[in-house]
């Protein structure tokens, strides 16, 4: 068999190009570049023995306390997509952070700022049917060496996902170690931006594994 010309080649592999691009745009079948990325669990991930007895998916407002979490509280909500696109039903969902003062709820954070009590620094839910998820919290707050976060955890059917969101635009994303290293695609995907919505201000973060 006669080798093709290479302008025959090159121009097919550039057709084949065209149309792969324009399938991810008509969404016909989802790339692994489209998955939420991972990122570091980090140090202070509260192992069971340090949660609260309440570790629902309200960290403002810890059972049994009168005094709420100081902070500006937000909504954090969204989907839970498995790897075809599809909602991801039954999904263990967990977030952590720091509190107001940047402290976070682990014994081997040593800051010197006092912790909020009232803060319940970690918290988790489950997705129902339509994959959907959602967490009262504090918007999140910068301390040294990082710029204001949202640790985040799913485990799905055997998968297990581990990332941490941005607020989208921060001024100190751009010299955030850990953000600067994403791609612009990844760095949107991990990005929440704040509208005000039914219960206050809220961002919308879908998440697939």
């Amino acid at each position: 068999m006669r080798n093709k010309p290479a302008a025959f080649s090159n121009t097919r592999r550039s057709i084949l190009a065209w149309f792969g691009g324009l399938a991810v745009l008509l969404g016909a079948s989802p790339s692994f570049a489209s998955r939420t990325p991972s990122a570091s669990e980090g140090p202070f991930y509260p192992r069971p023995g340090m949660r609260f007895a309440d570790a629902d998916n309200d960290l403002v407002k810890i059972a049994g306390l009168v005094e709420s979490a100081g902070g500006e509280i937000i909504v954090l909500k969204g989907r839970v997509l498995d790897g075809q696109g599809n909602p991801a039903s039954g999904a263990r969902v967990e977030i952590w952070q720091c509190d107001a003062n940047g402290r976070y709820l682990h014994p081997g954070d040593s800051g010197a700022a006092p912790r909020d009590a009232a803060f319940q620094g970690f918290g988790h839910v489950v997705t129902g049917p339509d994959g959907g998820y959602a967490f009262r919290t504090i918007k999140p707050v910068p301390y040294p060496g990082r710029t204001p976060h949202i640790h985040l955890k799913v485990f799905h059917e055997g998968r297990e996902l581990t990332t941490q969101l941005y607020i989208a635009g921060h001024e100190l994303n751009a010299r955030d170690g850990l953000f600067r290293r994403m791609s612009e695609q990844e760095q949107l995907a991990v990005s929440m931006a704040f509208a005000p919505g039914p219960d206050g201000l809220q961002a919308v973060v879908d998440i697939q594994v």
